[in-house]
């Protein structure tokens, strides 16, 4: 068993060791390969998961006018710089912003839905709202 599967700390200083000295040939190819891809896709949940909040937010917000709040206003106030941190961070990311719109979208009508109490079916099918409108800080929907 190798220390990537029974000690993950130390077989990440390892590899950084082996790296730093040029010693490739010694690499853990593989299971590097594989933390890499990990961390592309982590930074692209991320991405998503600030987009859905944020998503879910505004649609709390046009749906449930008699309950909102500061509390909410923050939310989306600091998802929209939560989303551009992570965006600014990965400009990699930027060509699938309407992918993970669509999949946003998907998740926060399932979670507007859980937290109000309304039917899915209230919420328009797709997401009613462009990236423009969704970073405007100005922007809060009727």
């Amino acid at each position: 068993m190798s220390n990537y599967q029974k000690d993950f700390y130390s077989w990440t200083c390892e590899q950084a060791e082996l790296l730093k000295a040029g010693r490739f040939n010694e690499l853990d190819v593989f299971n590097l390969v594989e933390e890499i891809e990990t961390m592309g896709r982590s930074e692209k949940r991320e991405l998503e998961s600030r987009l859905t909040v944020l998503l879910v937010h505004l649609l709390k917000w046009q749906y449930q006018p008699t309950r909102r709040g500061r509390s909410w206003q923050l939310t989306i106030q600091e998802q929209r710089l939560e989303f551009f941190d992570v965006l600014n961070d990965n400009p990699g990311l930027k060509p699938q912003l309407q992918a993970l719109l669509t999949h946003s979208y998907r998740k926060a009508t399932l979670r507007a839905s859980k937290e109000t109490g309304l039917d899915m079916d209230v919420f328009p099918m797709a997401c009613p709202w462009e990236f423009p409108q969704l970073m405007d800080d100005a922007f809060l929907p009727d």
